[in-house]
């Protein structure tokens, strides 16, 4: 086990995904955050925060549930029946720019299904992808417009993000 980031360097990546994010979007549009379930959705809370403190306003912030979206839902090596948690997105997206939020980019099917799923919400005007980890062995053509960090971390081994509200503690780690 390897410690790649620590809690001191979580919280400086997140007020710098913030700096960025405010940095490339333009005044006059609004800025929401949705965090995949479930570290993403942690993370899209504090990153909401860094948002508002910076912008002076609040920055909506909700939670999206893509099991059923999932494109390895229905596979024959699946033995156990998926868990479907809520979609908690108390706002309208459309015409939006949607910050997407999730922990580890890394085959990109995760994001996949989330696009897919706020799509069946609404018509954002964009949605811009912001990871904490970007990790290399995509499958699909996904790109994160924001990232933290890139690991370079090897097929078979597991980047794992623990943070404080889920794991009692802010790390990141490479098993």
């Amino acid at each position: 086990m390897k410690v790649i980031l620590n809690s001191e360097q979580i919280e400086r990546i997140l007020k710098d995904l913030a700096g960025r994010i405010i940095a490339d979007t333009p005044n006059e549009l609004d800025i929401v955050a949705i965090g995949i379930r479930s570290r993403g959705e942690i993370l899209a809370q504090r990153l909401s925060g860094q948002l508002s403190q910076q912008l002076g306003k609040k920055v909506p912030c909700g939670t999206l549930d893509i099991t059923l979206y999932r494109d390895d839902l229905n596979s024959p090596q699946g033995t156990a029946q998926p868990k479907v948690r809520t979609t908690e997105i108390g706002f309208d997206i459309d015409d939006k720019i949607i910050i997407l939020v999730d922990d580890v980019l890394y085959t990109g099917r995760s994001t996949r299904a989330a696009m897919d799923a706020l799509i069946d919400l609404g018509r954002p005007k964009a949605i811009k992808l912001a990871v904490l980890v970007d990790r290399v062995g995509r499958e699909f053509p996904i790109q994160a417009d924001y990232a933290g960090y890139k690991s370079d971390a090897e097929p078979g081994k597991l980047v794992q993000v623990n943070l404080v509200e889920s794991d009692g503690k802010d790390e990141v780690i490479i098993e």
